[in-house]
């Protein structure tokens, strides 16, 4: 990107948009992030409200981004029916582009987001490691939709492309319910403030058989950048994890390790019906360690976190081509996951854990 590059971030409150964006604005760019609601905070970008399923609430909102030469778009409705999924999805950003294109933007490059739903990883054992040339499946799917449609706005309008298929993306974000990590220090905060031994709480078959990766946020925000800049990216799907493989029973392991607390073997359970029940008990810890007033509800979507911890399928992608384009970056998981859980608590989003964790 220039000098001149004017970048855009849909999404800009989710685990992904935010760290993007403070990955952009640390690296100097002039950024803009759009939303619906207002952040708490949005020190060096610009914030835009908008409802992206609302054609005139997006064209207004793209009137304050008359400049923008990248577009990262990160914006994201789950819903549960797929017919309703690929709709919404489509809408939001059919609405985005149509309205910078009428706004008369200047768009040089547009990076999508993607994931292992493209290779069935929602629905079964799938084909690992998973190529991005793989066949897409006879399911619907809002990716195949999402990416033909940029795809042919794309070459319409005269800009490019790329997507990335990261996994299980770990990083922090206010208010991001649909994110492993904080599903992982909410569950180890309650485990350790209730001073009971560590047990993962998923199949005992995801603990201790199955392989998995995830994503580290900043390390997508910059993977981010490095397609903007760079024209092997262009017109591109890669995979982007941190690289590596682990297992739950590793990292668990290491958790314990890390924070001196006692684990023992795992019990399954249905965490979106027994981790409500703890609600008066994060309140309360809240309050007493000096925590950032997050709710509850808008900490973790356990449900995410009971469908990741019973997968009973390994969920592994290639990342050969994207390193063979020239980007190199990567993570050890386990050291990283134990880098930011130490960065919430450093946050105050949790309270000390393990043997350095004040008695209530």
């Amino acid at each position: 990107m220039s000098g001149k590059a004017s970048v855009l971030v849909t999404g800009s409150g989710g685990v992904i948009g935010r760290n993007v964006v403070d990955h952009f604005v640390a690296q100097g760019y002039s950024v803009r992030g759009i939303t619906r609601r207002e952040p708490e905070e949005h020190e060096g970008w610009d914030h835009i409200a908008a409802d992206l399923l609302d054609k005139q609430s997006t064209l207004e909102a793209m009137g304050q981004a008359k400049d923008t030469t990248h577009l990262v778009f990160a914006a994201y409705i789950e819903k549960q029916n797929p017919t309703e999924l690929i709709q919404v999805n489509m809408d939001l950003l059919h609405n985005t582009l149509d309205a910078l294109e009428a706004v008369g933007a200047p768009l040089e490059h547009v990076t999508l987001y993607q994931g292992m739903k493209y290779y069935g990883a929602n629905l079964g054992r799938f084909k690992t490691p998973a190529l991005e040339n793989d066949e897409r499946l006879i399911s619907p799917n809002f990716y195949y939709e999402q990416q033909e449609l940029l795809q042919r706005v794309a070459s319409e309008r005269g800009y490019h492309w790329t997507i990335f298929r990261p996994e299980g993306v770990q990083g922090y974000a206010q208010g991001t319910p649909m994110n492993l990590l904080m599903a992982l220090a909410a569950y180890v905060s309650i485990t350790s403030e209730l001073g009971v031994p560590l047990r993962f709480p998923g199949s005992r078959t995801t603990y201790d058989q199955v392989f998995y990766q995830v994503t580290d946020a900043e390390l997508l925000a910059e993977a981010t950048e490095w397609a903007g800049t760079t024209k092997v990216a262009y017109d591109e799907a890669f995979n982007l994890t941190n690289g590596d493989v682990f297992r739950w029973s590793h990292l668990f392991a290491a958790i314990a390790d890390h924070y001196g607390m006692k684990l023992e073997e795992p019990q399954e359970m249905k965490l979106a019906e027994r981790m409500p029940t703890y609600q008066p008990l994060w309140n309360q810890m809240v309050g007493h360690h000096g925590l950032r007033h997050i709710t509850w509800e808008q900490t973790v979507d356990w449900n995410f976190a009971d469908m990741i911890w019973n997968s009973e399928w390994d969920n592994v992608s290639s990342t050969i081509k994207v390193r063979k384009a020239g980007f190199q970056g990567c993570h050890d998981t386990i050291t990283r996951t134990l880098e930011l859980l130490d960065d919430l608590i450093e946050r105050k989003i949790i309270p000390p854990l393990g043997k350095s964790a004040p008695v209530l």
